[in-house]
């Protein structure tokens, strides 16, 4: 299994199988098909605590990651550095289904768009992206997420069967 998911509030349960689903394109279209993503949809209370918790933040955030690779005593990866290896864990993406909500209404997108969004940035920080380094790295990480962004919608299209 590439993509562990849990949705730890009843408000997310509506958009549980569209983010798994993105989440699983996600990884194939990352080249880390065969490798390990734990996903988590949680509220604003539960992403309040983990905020203040690991980042001294007292208040909730849209996306949290947690990465394995760093985890493991090794340094932050860097950018694309990430090999698709079988049972590699990747990391932890946490997201607050509430924030993402609300975020949904004040940029006039659809909630799945913005869930997707919300991936992909936390994943770009699992295999080393960081847009709060320099405004180089930011527009490589941005750049990155428009083209995850794309290639995951393309798979959204259904494309009609042919009669032959």
């Amino acid at each position: 299994m590439a993509v562990e998911f849990r949705c730890a509030t009843a408000r997310g349960r509506g958009y549980a199988r569209g983010l798994r689903a993105d989440a699983d394109r996600l990884m194939r279209a990352a080249g880390l098909a065969e490798c390990e993503l734990s996903l988590t949809l949680t509220s604003d209370r539960a992403m309040r605590r983990l905020n203040r918790d690991f980042r001294g933040i007292d208040r909730p955030t849209d996306v949290l990651s947690f990465s394995q690779i760093e985890q493991a005593g090794a340094a932050p990866p860097e950018p694309r550095s990430v090999k698709n290896s079988p049972g590699l864990p990747v990391g932890d993406v946490v997201i607050s289904i509430d924030t993402a909500l609300r975020q949904a209404r004040e940029y006039r997108v659809s909630p799945a768009s913005r869930l997707r969004r919300l991936l992909i940035h936390g994943f770009l920080h699992l295999l080393g992206y960081d847009h709060e380094r320099s405004a180089t790295d930011a527009r490589r990480m941005f750049a990155r997420e428009r083209t995850l962004a794309a290639k995951i919608a393309a798979r959204h299209v259904t494309r009609p069967k042919v009669a032959l």
